[in-house]
């Protein structure tokens, strides 16, 4: 994945190491060693987006964020090509697996049902422990171009991912124009989602859950008159 890369950027005798957090997320209980890595991933990019939070990205080292994840830098490279890319496992987690979802929900049910869900749900997101980090990643999205790139870059990806499995559900191939647009409309009705509920004044917004179910309400309802 290209983005902007605004700070530090990694060892490139490094780069062969990195695996892309969020690759090839599935349903199925992953081997132990990739569970290590992915909860490392999650790790780093919580103490990242503490940091940035506190600090700003400009004023955060990778040496500050390797050494608040308790790692060396040399290991943080080994995981992310640069300190803003260290956020992205927290922005790719719901958006993977609601993903798996879809390749595994039921034919006979539409696809809205995975991340809408009943109104009253109480759980926000499989992230559900780190919505705090996430709505301040994503309040930080709004002033640090980096994490903007890297916000984008994120759903970007995730378009593709849905316009796959919407035609294969359809009989459509990935790149016509129904799944296509369809994908289109359910990213953004999450992303939207999403910067709706981060970026409330209130300190004690509505669960993400009720704002998902609201929006993809909004997105099924179609255009105006």
């Amino acid at each position: 994945m290209e983005t902007a890369h605004v700070g530090e950027k990694r060892d490139p005798a490094a780069t062969a190491a990195v695996t892309p957090p969020g690759e090839g997320a599935r349903l199925g209980r992953p081997p132990l060693t990739e569970r290590r890595k992915a909860a490392t991933r999650l790790e780093i990019a919580r103490e990242a987006v503490r940091l940035f939070a506190d600090r700003g990205v400009a004023a955060t080292t990778a040496d500050d964020i390797a050494a608040a994840a308790g790692i060396s830098q040399r290991t943080l490279w080994r995981y992310t090509p640069s300190k803003e890319l260290c956020v992205r496992p927290l922005l790719t987690y719901a958006l993977d697996f609601v993903t798996a979802l879809m390749r595994s929900w039921p034919h006979d049910r539409p696809l809205w049902e995975v991340v809408a869900g009943p109104s009253s749900a109480g759980a926000d997101t499989p992230a559900d422990a780190d919505t705090q980090a996430l709505r301040d990643l994503v309040v930080l999205t709004r002033t640090e171009p980096g994490l903007r790139a890297v916000w984008l870059q994120v759903h970007h990806d995730a378009e593709a991912a849905f316009a796959e499995v919407i035609a294969l559900r359809t009989g459509h191939g990935p790149d016509d124009l129904e799944p296509r647009v369809q994908a289109t409309v359910l990213n953004g009705a999450l992303r939207i989602a999403v910067e709706q509920w981060a970026w409330s004044p209130d300190p004690r917004p509505a669960p993400l859950s009720r704002t998902l179910h609201r929006a993809l309400g909004i997105a099924r309802s179609g255009l105006s008159d």
